[in-house]
């Protein structure tokens, strides 16, 4: 059941309740929308100063991250925060790709909540039903792609590039309870739900971007993939190819919090750790920092987005390489989305995501490339990240 607001823009269904990635638990049930500020690129400005502006104006102030928050604003209890790939690259001074294929969806959207009674149940809009995926390139394209990346490494452009494929079906009732059961996937860390007006995103990711708390930075890239058996971590584990791919971004993401961190303090606490995300094993690591003085949500957005997981090194180049090779946007994925509150930042990478416009369900899917890449490998494992969102999606 399509429905039209009053300014004649079809939209998307209520949510009856806010389940936000990483939004407190004890909260979700209680959480009300209070203000909310969308940015396109026609809009012009810097996304990241206007996220951190707006965030200020409405009793969240995140202009000094390294101080402990000494308040509790009247009335509100934080934010929803989403940061696309393309917005990303553009606050890293790169390409932004190919066109998102949500045109509804924002770039960047800040959606502050205070707590109140939820919104009343929804009417139903007939029962759900997804149409064939269709995929936006082929596997013999998508493994040219891996093969003009590693053309590019043989020339030195680059070290490794994260490419990405999307596939899209349609649909027709209630899209929300679709992208809500992939928050129940096991491991989706940012399991949850953002909606606006003709576009919803829905997050079954086990990756942090970055989390802040108490001054002291983390992030947590997820590089190497296996199925779930005995077999298949023994063979992570053994992956020389899996473990050169997973260090470089390892030290990609120390340098990046290097910018924004105290010196001396960028630390791997944790190295190629083994765990599973529904059926399969990937290799994790922890690195983290204590935030310099004066850190502000701005600059922490700048310093991480787009993750170095899902663009490769150096992440600039790597950023060029996708731009030239992606034939469709990476809309809602391989961006950030999670919570912001006083002296709380926790943002998910939106891998293993989906969204939805008003008729069509949009996924996307990819890996690092490196030299020793297998194009037909990573066109399967491709497939084999993007299978269970599918799954979930179709209600199986």
């Amino acid at each position: 059941m399509r429905q039209i607001g009053p300014d004649g823009v079809e939209t998307l269904p209520e949510l009856t309740s806010v389940d936000a990635p990483a939004a407190p638990a004890r909260c979700r049930r209680t959480l009300v929308e209070r203000a909310r500020w969308e940015w396109r690129p026609a809009d012009g400005g810097d996304p990241a100063d206007g996220a951190q502006e707006f965030l200020a104006a409405h009793g969240l102030p995140l202009h000094d991250l390294a101080r402990p928050a000494t308040h509790d604003p009247a009335g509100v209890c934080g934010a929803a925060l989403y940061v696309s790939a393309a917005a990303g690259a553009l606050l890293a001074g790169a390409p932004p790709g190919a066109p998102n294929p949500v045109p509804t969806l924002p770039e960047v959207a800040v959606v502050v909540y205070g707590h109140g009674d939820p919104p009343s149940p929804r009417p139903a809009a007939g029962p759900w039903r997804l149409g064939e995926w269709v995929e936006s390139w082929t596997p013999a394209r998508h493994a040219g792609a891996v093969e003009a990346v590693r053309d590019a490494i043989g020339r030195g452009d680059v070290y490794q590039v994260n490419v990405v494929g999307h596939a899209a079906a349609r649909y027709a009732g209630d899209p929300l309870p679709a992208l809500a059961r992939l928050g129940t996937l096991p491991g989706a860390r940012y399991g949850g739900v953002l909606a606006g007006a003709g576009w919803a995103v829905g997050c079954a990711s086990p990756e942090t971007l970055v989390e802040l708390t108490g001054g002291r930075l983390v992030t947590r890239p997820i590089k190497g993939t296996r199925p779930a058996t005995p077999a298949g971590a023994r063979e992570l584990l053994a992956s020389a190819k899996e473990r050169a791919e997973h260090v470089m971004i390892v030290d990609l993401e120390r340098n990046d919090l290097a910018r924004i961190a105290r010196t001396g303090s960028v630390r791997v606490d944790e190295l190629f750790a083994v765990r599973r995300w529904c059926d399969l094993w990937q290799a994790e690591s922890t690195v983290s920092a204590t935030a310099a003085d004066g850190l502000g949500l701005a600059d922490l957005l700048r310093a991480v987005c787009p993750g170095g997981s899902v663009t490769g090194a150096p992440k600039r180049a790597a950023l060029e390489q996708i731009a030239a090779l992606e034939p469709v946007g990476r809309g809602a994925s391989m961006g950030a989305l999670g919570w912001v509150a006083p002296g709380r930042v926790d943002l998910g990478l939106t891998i293993r995501t989906a969204a939805v416009d008003t008729d069509r369900v949009h996924v996307w899917a990819g890996g690092g490339i490196t030299w020793g890449s297998d194009p037909r490998a990573e066109v399967a494992e491709a497939a084999a990240k993007s299978a269970p969102v599918r799954a979930a999606l179709g209600g199986r």
